[in-house]
């Protein structure tokens, strides 16, 4: 009898351990259905809860030591007390040891943000660049961690693109397969961050993936909750902020004055975002002009944030400690704009200087500022008419937020989670709708859009625009032996009169090229050193036309999967 149990159970082991193996096989090479995509979510959505929760902790335990301070929200109070030289030094030494990371990891010494992560979706089938990325990660840990004025939220976000990369890798996942799995990185990373689930997968769709197909929906949903459970469980149920305690309309009179804010957050976030581009312009073209090492930038950028903090010490970090002041209204009105002023240099200081950290967390404090600024205002004009001012503090964090993230909708769920008051909700829905129509006409739609827009990828257009630069010119054309391949002396002539496109371009650069020979094809050709160059085949305009068409037709199939 026992030896009869013993066999039962082997069998039953032998089996099951096949049945994972041919699963396993079959989501490697076959990529994972619906239900198992829905478990791959899942997974991914836990890693992604770790991976924010490891790096926020990590972060604040060595602020914590580095500027001695017990609590987060009192670093900007413990390093004030710091001797000079220490606040100084500090972020110096953080800037170097970003410098060199970015300088050996990287081949453009850049840090990956939530940019890439865009590109990456758009382009490159749900895949970042993981090298380069862990490189960031650690160059943002050292930045946010070693005095820089960033956010923390932007490099989770790509840290937990390059463990979904590697896990569409595996799984060896289409291009739909792979943005999804992207977008359920995304998701849990952000929801983990603020703790904020229905917004971290809104996030997802609305800034990385830009469409709510309901194919993508669901996994997302699965990861960000996941994500979300994994941060209350490390961390507790909180929120990221201390919020106020009264928040109510006094009167929905007041709902102008709010459209007012949202128009006043648009200019502020379109300060923010311009202020970043301007101080990267001087920081390349002192670069340029005094020929230091770019190793050198960060360490350079360091310094000038050392001499800032030593007057205002709440720019180190993510500004927890201010913006929490900001939302209980215990700043007076000068020091509102002062400190909305100052972080704006410091924000892009940091960038400049190509140090790490995203621009989250900076617009949250940079709104909840500037919104404090207003209400003081706006109550002392009319108070029997107004609320709260940390209602407005309240209102501008989301306003500016979502000027600069270009996320209107999922920056006022964001606040709503905050707050759970659908009245307050009003408030912050009426000042994000004015603040992303004006700022959105002043940029390219958001800070990550303008940045891709600025190195020549322009998603911000939709696919129409940057879907020819997803062809390489090699896929499309006809070689010499081609069937219905072009005359060779025609081809020929063309390349006599500087009319052929390299066969390593793409579409984009072919394109125009129809339009100003007028020819049917243009010659393909092959550079050469001091030589002609050598054609290789032809494109037609037929044939870039039909594969254009159709990868537009895949786009569109997908968002309305």
């Amino acid at each position: 009898m026992a030896q009869n149990s013993n066999r039962f159970w082997g069998d039953v082991w032998s089996v099951s351990v096949n049945d994972a193996r041919r699963a396993w096989s079959g989501l490697r090479h076959g990529g994972p259905t619906a239900a198992k995509l829905w478990i791959v979510a899942l997974c991914i959505g836990i890693a992604g809860g770790l991976i924010a929760v490891g790096f926020r902790v990590g972060i604040e335990s060595l602020q914590s030591f580095l500027y001695q301070t017990d609590h987060i929200q009192t670093l900007h109070r413990s390093a004030a007390s710091l001797s000079w030289f220490w606040v100084i030094l500090i972020p110096i030494v953080g800037g170097l040891i970003v410098g060199l990371v970015l300088d050996r990891f990287t081949p453009d010494g850049r840090v990956r943000a939530v940019a890439d992560v865009i590109q990456g979706a758009a382009l490159n089938d749900g895949r970042v660049e993981r090298k380069e990325g862990l490189a960031s990660a650690v160059a943002s840990f050292v930045t946010l961690a070693m005095g820089g004025s960033s956010g923390r939220e932007g490099p989770v976000v790509h840290l937990a693109a390059v463990m979904s990369t590697t896990a569409a890798k595996w799984l060896n996942a289409d291009g739909i397969t792979g943005r999804d799995l992207l977008g359920c990185a995304v998701a849990a990373g952000v929801s983990a961050s603020f703790n904020v689930p229905i917004a971290g997968a809104l996030f997802a769709l609305e800034v990385v993936l830009r469409h709510f197909a309901v194919r993508a929906f669901a996994p997302i949903v699965v990861a960000s909750v996941a994500g979300t459970v994994v941060s209350r469980i490390i961390l507790g149920d909180v929120t990221e902020y201390t919020l106020p305690t009264t928040t109510a309309l006094e009167f929905y009179i007041e709902l102008p004055a709010f459209l007012l804010l949202g128009l006043l957050s648009g200019i502020v976030g379109f300060a923010l975002i311009r202020s970043i581009f301007f101080a990267e312009a001087v920081g390349s073209e002192l670069q340029r002009k005094l020929g230091f090492p770019r190793y050198l930038r960060p360490a350079i950028a360091g310094a000038l944030l050392g001499v800032i903090a030593l007057k205002f010490p709440h720019i180190i970090g993510v500004g927890y400690g201010i913006t929490a002041d900001a939302l209980a209204g215990q700043l007076i009105f000068w020091q509102a704009v002062t400190f909305t002023v100052v972080k704006v240099i410091a924000v892009a200081v940091t960038f400049g200087g190509r140090m790490g950290g995203g621009i989250f967390s900076p617009s949250l404090v940079v709104g909840a500022l500037s919104g404090l600024a207003f209400g003081l205002v706006a109550t002392a004009l009319f108070p029997d008419m107004s609320g709260s001012a940390t209602l407005y503090a309240l209102a501008g964090m989301g306003a500016v937020a979502a000027a600069v993230l270009g996320a209107p909708i999922s920056t006022a769920v964001i606040v709503f989670e905050f707050t759970g008051d659908w009245q307050t909700g009003l408030a912050v829905l009426v000042a994000v709708a004015a603040s992303t129509a004006l700022t959105s006409r002043l940029v390219s739609r958001s800070f990550f859009l303008t940045q891709l827009n600025r190195r020549g990828v322009a998603i911000a257009a939709g696919p129409q625009a940057y879907l020819l630069s997803t062809f390489a010119i090699a896929t499309v054309m006809r070689s010499n032996d081609h069937p219905r391949a072009a005359n060779i002396d025609a081809c020929q002539e063309l390349v006599q009169q500087g009319v052929y496109v390299d066969i390593d371009a793409t579409l984009d650069t072919a394109m125009p090229l129809f339009e100003t020979a007028g020819q049917s094809f243009v010659p393909v050709v092959k550079m050469q050193k001091d030589a002609q160059p050598d054609v290789q085949g032809a494109l037609f305009h037929v044939d870039a036309l039909r594969a254009f068409n159709r990868a537009l037709s895949a786009v569109t199939a997908e968002e309305h999967a």
